[in-house]
């Protein structure tokens, strides 16, 4: 079988393997779609897993967003059977992170799911699900976990920095949970239009835009803690990492607005944390997904068109290479699911 590995800093490599044989406690997946993530690129642009003082890296076999179906059940396994399709928990893996410097890799053509059970490694979703769409599940557990972590009630009115896959996928949760009024930010005009598409009720285009200023057309006026004008935005999401988020944030809190940190953050300019004290800004981070995985798996199911805009790349496991290289290309695809229907 097949497995995509990182190589050299920039590259990927596909290399053979033989296929596995699940034991008494494993099921084998045969994938049949997976996404390719932020933290792939990055493992990408490394060139693998730093380890050592002397700053080498060893390859990591990439991809941790896989979907598909059991071919094979060991034989202790209870409530998975052969052809059941399911999603895959990828810390869940006792071998380690799968996709994130485990053992295994989810961008193969077979994988081993070790000690699976149904609501830990995996869960069983409908025939009704296109296994390209059910591959957004990791990653949505991830904006689903943003969203829990804003706390966002119904009147709350919100704005999310940054239209890539958490950012949208954020949006779409704040939607389906009633929230009142959504606003996304970002530079890329498609990406705009897809954060409408999925439900968004306004976009601001911050290359030419003045966020706050808009902001207070939207949202209202609002105040800091000591009287100044602000926007009424309740809830400022950053899905985009960028130091020009955090600041625009910051400065145009009113009293008691949130900041919720969901994107992986760059080394960036000094944070005003005076500007924080001045809105009495809570600060609040959000990783990962400690209970959401399969939170989120059912009402993927039921609103997979919404979803499904979220992919702008769907890429044959035969151009592997080619997926990865428009994932690294800044501007060039938006999600990236790579499909498996050759298998060897």
């Amino acid at each position: 079988m097949r497995s995509v590995q990182t190589s050299t800093s920039g590259t990927v490599e596909v290399v053979d393997l033989e296929r596995p044989v699940p034991g008494p406690n494993d099921v084998l997946l045969r994938v049949r779609a997976c996404g390719i993530c932020g933290t792939d690129t990055t493992f990408i642009h490394m060139g693998g897993m730093p380890q050592g003082p002397e700053g080498r890296t060893r390859p990591v076999a990439l991809g941790h967003e896989p979907t598909g179906e059991i071919v094979e059940v060991g034989s202790a396994v209870t409530g998975l059977t052969v052809g059941d399709r399911v999603v895959v928990n990828p810390q869940a893996a006792p071998s380690g992170i799968i996709g994130c410097g485990g053992a295994l890799g989810g961008m193969r053509d077979y994988l081993i799911i070790e000690d699976a059970a149904v609501g830990k490694s995996v869960a069983v979703i409908p025939d009704s699900l296109p296994f390209d769409v059910a591959a957004l599940n990791e990653p949505m557990a991830v904006a689903r976990h943003c969203v829990n972590r804003s706390e966002a009630r119904p009147e709350d009115k919100v704005v999310v920095f940054g239209a890539g896959p958490i950012g949208l996928g954020a949006a779409i949760w704040l939607k389906l949970r009633g929230v009142r009024h959504v606003v996304v930010v970002d530079v890329i005009a498609e990406r705009l239009k897809t954060a409408l598409a999925v439900g968004a009720d306004a976009v601001i285009d911050s290359s030419h835009q003045d966020v706050t200023a808009r902001l207070l057309e939207l949202h209202g006026e609002g105040a800091n803690a000591l009287g100044a004008t602000r926007p009424d935005t309740d809830i400022y999401i950053d899905a985009a990492g960028a130091a020009a988020v955090i600041n625009t944030a910051t400065a145009s809190a009113k009293w008691g607005a949130k900041l919720v940190m969901v994107a992986v953050q760059k080394k960036s300019a000094a944070i005003d944390l005076g500007a924080m004290l001045r809105s009495e800004m809570t600060l609040i981070a959000s990783q990962g997904y400690p209970t959401e995985i399969f939170e989120v798996t059912a009402e993927i199911a039921e609103h997979q068109e919404r979803f499904a805009r979220l992919i702008s790349h769907r890429v044959p496991f035969a151009e592997a290479e080619r997926a990865f290289q428009l994932a690294l290309t800044p501007g060039a695809a938006e999600k990236v699911v790579v499909t498996f229907d050759d298998h060897q």
